[in-house]
């Protein structure tokens, strides 16, 4: 930053002195407008993350139980069924 020492009390003007509070002002507004910026990024990623806790909940209760040895698809997409004859490397003739 390019801060300036401020010269001894006895030197300062009026218009020194509404100078510096002004620069101190305008500093103060860019700060507390990154800080609401920074909390309203927060609050997004909160959001978000509290989203991504809803879906992996989701995820989870699907999951048949450990004794169940029959694979589910978590995803919900329409998997084809499977067909004993499809086992076989595919033959060209």
């Amino acid at each position: 930053m390019n801060e300036q020492i401020p010269p001894s009390s006895s030197d300062l003007s009026t218009d020194d002195l509404s100078a510096s509070i002004r620069r101190v002002a305008d500093k103060f507004h860019l700060i507390s407008e990154a800080v609401k910026s920074l909390n309203l990024n927060r609050a997004q990623l909160e959001d978000k993350i509290e989203d991504a806790q809803k879906r992996i909940q989701h995820i989870l209760s699907r999951l048949p139980e450990q004794s169940d040895g029959r694979q589910m698809n978590l995803l919900g997409e329409a998997t084809p069924p499977t067909n004993s004859e499809d086992d076989n490397e595919p033959t060209t003739h």
